[in-house]
This record gives structure tokens, sequence and C-alpha cells, in this order.
């Protein structure tokens, strides 16, 4: 699993612009993000062209013009990140964050315990079949 960029806070947000609009150019990005927080759409398409060098945006030249496009969903994303966090503890450490998350997740739905539990027996299967 490749490891997930360090995202700054407007990487972040024309991220997840991104993925509620599916595809979007530096325009439209602006309109709806740069214009609001008074930025320029020079800082917006900086923030578009390094999403896209961290291999997190696609783009397909449309006439003069870029439109960008999610390289991974929402929840790839999240999922890859999640496992970075927890793949660089160790010990003690590693328990916390997991038992946090856990408890987090139930708290969310009862039935992710259930969910979770079939996720850890599946990977225990193919590790044994290994």
């Amino acid at each position: 699993m490749e490891t997930i960029p360090r995202l700054g806070e407007l990487e972040i947000e024309v991220l997840e612009l991104v993925w509620s609009a599916r595809k979007v150019d530096v325009r439209e990005a602006h309109r709806r993000l740069g214009e609001p927080r008074g930025i320029t759409s020079n800082t917006v398409q900086s923030a578009l062209e390094r999403l896209f060098r961290k291999g997190l945006l696609e783009r397909e030249r449309i006439g003069h013009a870029y439109q960008y496009s999610a390289a991974l969903s929402r929840d790839e994303f999240r999922a890859r990140a999640a496992a970075q966090a927890v793949g660089e503890l160790h010990g003690a450490q590693a328990d916390g964050v997991l038992a946090a998350f856990v408890e987090m997740a139930a708290k969310a739905d009862r039935a992710n315990l259930d969910r979770l539990e079939a996720i850890i027996s599946a990977a225990r299967a193919k590790r044994a079949r290994r």
C-alpha cells in the first residue's frame, strides 16, 4: 500500500472538493474555495498541481485547461492514512491507537464490531494460508 503524503490545510480542502464534485478545473475550484477564503486563482492552481504530483489527483486536458479528478476514493484515502498511522507505531503506542479505533468504530455503529471481527478473521485465515 502506498503511503499518503503530508497535506496542507488547503490541499485537504481541495481534495474534499474534488471528491464531492467528482471533477473540477481551476476556475471552479477557485470560485468554490479560493474566493471565499480570499486567495488567488494561482494559489488554488498550485494546490491542485501539488496534489497531482503527490499522486492524489488525476488530470485531463480539456482545451487550454486541466480538469482534475480524484486518483483514489475518500474511503481508500482514509484506509491508507489509518494503516500508515498504525504502521508507524509500535508496541504500546499501537495498542492505544487500535483500542481507540475500535472504541470509535463501536460508538459510530454497533455493527462495526461484527464487521471488524469478520475482517480480522479473514486476515488471520489469509495469513495462515501463506
